[in-house]
């Protein structure tokens, strides 16, 4: 890949992330989210394998469902309750709606099912970005509606947890085993999250 392409990208990275940390209108986090997802599809697909080329659809459609229901679901809390900012989820529809889709864009179970499938499919370096940092936006987007509903959050954590631990029992491929570990890894910060926020 041409150097200055792979910086634009890299910089894109950046910029989503940074869009979505600092928000705190629904609209530009969702635009950091999207920002982050069109940056990282040409990295994934940079090698003209067909794995990699099935992984990179795989998580463009799930990122896709993930962002359109986030999409929605802000548009649904502003026409309830006509507040857009992200800390001011009241109502209880929308912002289940919206916790459900921030864990399918980052792969808390048991929304999980494309995050093995998708790393297996890319070499380790992609792997490795789209294990870390791509999950940065949206779970400080859950971090700052951590109150919303408690018992959802703990509820996601512990089958993430469960899911993870048992998951990757059974695996003999390497980015297998690395993806239900991460799963199992962020349904312990999901729970950490609920229990003791002070640590956030």
């Amino acid at each position: 890949m041409n150097p200055y392409i792979l910086a634009i990208l890299v910089l894109s990275l950046g910029l989503g992330t940074a869009l979505t940390l600092t928000s705190s209108h629904w609209l530009l986090a969702w635009m950091g989210l999207e920002i982050n997802t069109l940056a990282i599809i040409p990295l994934m697909a940079q090698y003209h394998h067909p794995r990699a080329v099935e992984a990179t659809t795989k998580y463009f459609l799930t990122q896709a469902t993930g962002a359109a229901t986030l999409l929605f679901a802000s548009t649904t809390n502003a026409w309830l309750t006509g507040q857009w900012e992200i800390q001011q989820m009241t109502h209880p529809v929308p912002t289940t709606m919206i916790i459900m889709a921030l864990s399918l864009k980052i792969g808390l179970a048991p929304l999980h099912t494309w995050l093995p499938e998708v790393l297996q499919g890319l070499d380790l370096t992609t792997g490795l970005i789209m294990s870390t940092w791509q999950k940065l936006g949206p779970f400080a987007l859950l971090l700052q509606m951590q109150s919303a509903h408690p018992t959802i959050l703990i509820i996601l954590g512990l089958t993430s947890t469960l899911v993870g631990g048992w998951g990757g029992l059974n695996q003999t491929q390497l980015r297998k085993i690395l993806a239900y570990s991460s799963i199992a890894h962020l349904g312990w910060m999901i729970l950490v999250l609920q229990f003791s926020p002070s640590l956030t």
